[in-house]
């Protein structure tokens, strides 16, 4: 998914002024009314490095090779650059479910066992945004974003279909939901401090499934 954003005549000037205001050596060509866009990719980059908690506008605009006022225009301050990144992440988290979800095959107790383990794979190798998608001072418990809401439909969706088919036991679907996704969670949080390793996940939540 990608973020849209309505451009003004303003904006583009302000960004044809930011950019002619760094040294030419520095400048990079945003086109189009993507600086906002190339701002955000800097502030993921630098969350592969760093916790949230140690990401500045100032480093946002260094990274993004613009002025350090430029950012300023976009994310009136850190939270506001934080919350647009923590949206970000949620779309990179979603979508890597999805993409697993789709190679499982038709199977759908397949699906759900792939669904959890790209939730895995997704805090292990972006382990700070995963901490931030679930900041709850930035993604408000029980105020879900539309795509944390597809993120739950998906898995709901999923365990509907499991039961419908009886490889999983009738029951509230939003409950089983709730559970599944809590043991997902735990395991990840599990081997991210770990008292797992990796490569217990997938036979971990096979097990849980009724899979071997």
């Amino acid at each position: 998914m990608m973020l849209t954003v309505s451009r003004s005549k303003s904006e583009n000037a302000l960004e044809r002024r930011e950019l002619r205001s760094q040294p030419a050596a520095q400048q990079r060509p945003y086109h189009h009314g993507q600086l906002r866009e190339a701002l955000l990719s800097a502030a993921f980059d630098l969350l592969q490095e760093q916790q949230a908690a140690h990401i500045s506008l100032r480093q946002v605009a260094k990274h993004a090779g613009v002025s350090h006022a430029a950012p300023y225009h976009y994310f009136p301050d850190r939270r506001q650059l934080l919350l647009a990144l923590a949206e970000r992440c949620m779309e990179a988290f979603y979508q890597k479910q999805v993409e697993a979800f789709e190679r499982a095959g038709p199977d759908p107790l397949h699906q759900l066992v792939a669904i959890g383990e790209a939730y895995i794979q997704f805090a292990l190798q972006h382990t700070n945004a995963f901490h931030l998608i679930f900041d709850p001072s930035l993604c408000i418990p029980d105020q879900p974003s539309p795509v944390h809401q597809a993120n739950q439909q998906l898995l709901r969706f999923t365990i509907e279909r499991c039961m419908a088919q009886g490889s999983v036991p009738p029951n509230d679907p939003d409950l089983v939901a709730a559970g599944m996704w809590g043991t997902v969670h735990g395991l990840a949080q599990l081997i991210l401090l770990g008292h797992l390793p990796a490569e217990a996940a997938r036979p971990a939540l096979q097990a849980l499934n009724g899979l071997s």
